[in-house]
């Protein structure tokens, strides 16, 4: 039943078992477990983001295309639902219309980038993905009237999913069941069924030609695979993870804009989560995305306290200001790609074995 459910691919290690069961059960309790907003918003940014992370690694780590417009699909996940419900109102088949105009936009434009340029080398690609991307985010930006702008777009949500909504009068474990709860099981169930289908994907026949075509394009090509097509679809499979994504995050933010959804440094945090957490390794992406959004929401605080700490110490509270907690990330970043350089899936596994 569990083999049939992760598709036969387990994590095939007793510590990587460990740390998955760990993250899931987390985020499935968290809401009850750990009281305040800063947590809730941690747990569901990582939900959305393991699934934009899983599909970009369809992409980078099982077919070996380096992509710089991921981003841009999960703006259009977050638009197109932020801004159908600001058009047309805050109902549950509005909700439908605009992620179904976000998965239509995205695969014709990852159709599109596809079979234009993905005939030509890796590097030309990724310049051409990162000009369209660009280009998509500059007319988010000029479109004032129909976008935002910069502003991006408030909306309203279905009544269910509004934090004032109760489903009943009492409570479960001392938490009360309301629309922001409703919102975030929502976001939950969404991540851990996409989750799946993705590692259905990576594990079904159409999964190994992609890593085929990922070790050796060319013997590929010569067994008959059309490399081109099979490129362009995982492209295209991609492209909707992440629209899914995207509508994901504005359910939870109630907000769509450039800086959430289409900022080139969300597109630079997916990078890195995939490569922490380990390329070709759907796990990798859920171990990497959490480890960094923790990172990124508590690291900073974590050197607060330390700062005060060490108050009375020459130079150290000055060095672990809250302002510089971004260059703590970087050399935590740094040091996992130098102590695990094929992530931290790869390490696990690797001394599973050994």
């Amino acid at each position: 039943m569990l083999g049939a459910i992760l598709s036969g691919d387990f994590p095939r290690s007793r510590v990587l078992t460990v740390v998955l069961l760990a993250i899931f059960v987390g985020l499935a309790i968290t809401p009850f477990a750990i009281p305040g907003a800063a947590a809730i918003n941690t747990a569901a940014k990582i939900c959305y983001f393991i699934v934009l992370v899983v599909s970009y690694d369809l992409l980078l780590g099982y077919t070996g295309i380096v992509s710089f417009a991921h981003a841009m699909f999960f703006g259009i996940g977050g638009y197109g639902v932020g801004l159908s419900l600001y058009a047309l109102g805050p109902t549950w088949p509005v909700i439908l219309l605009g992620l179904a105009i976000g998965l239509v936009v995205a695969i014709v434009l990852a159709l599109l980038i596809g079979l234009l340029s993905l005939r030509v080398k890796a590097i030309f690609f990724a310049m051409i993905t990162l000009a369209v991307a660009s280009a998509f985010a500059i007319l988010a930006t000029q479109f004032n009237e129909f976008t935002g702008g910069e502003d991006g777009r408030s909306f309203r949500v279905p009544e269910m999913l509004r934090p004032g909504y109760r489903l009943f009068d009492g409570e479960v474990f001392g938490t009360a069941i309301t629309g922001r709860l409703l919102t975030y099981y929502l976001v939950f169930v969404s991540a851990v069924l996409l989750f799946l289908v993705a590692l259905r994907i990576v594990n079904s026949p159409f999964g190994r030609v992609l890593q085929a075509i990922r070790e050796n394009p060319m013997r590929a090509e010569a067994l008959g695979y059309r490399v081109v097509y099979y490129r362009t679809m995982a492209n295209c499979l991609a492209a909707a993870m992440a629209v899914c994504a995207g509508a994901m995050s504005a359910l939870w933010l109630r907000y769509t804009g450039p800086d959430t959804t289409l900022s080139f440094a969300i597109m630079l945090d997916i990078l890195l989560m995939v490569v922490i957490g380990g390329m070709g390794t759907m796990y990798g992406a859920v171990v990497g995305a959490t480890l960094f959004i923790v990172a990124q929401n508590y690291l900073q605080r974590l050197m607060g306290i330390a700062a005060a700490a060490t108050e009375g110490i020459p130079i150290l509270p000055k060095l672990l200001h809250p302002d510089r907690w971004l260059l703590f990330l970087g050399v935590l970043f740094v040091l996992s790609v130098y102590f695990f350089p094929t992530g931290i899936i790869g390490k696990l596994r690797g001394s599973n074995k050994a």
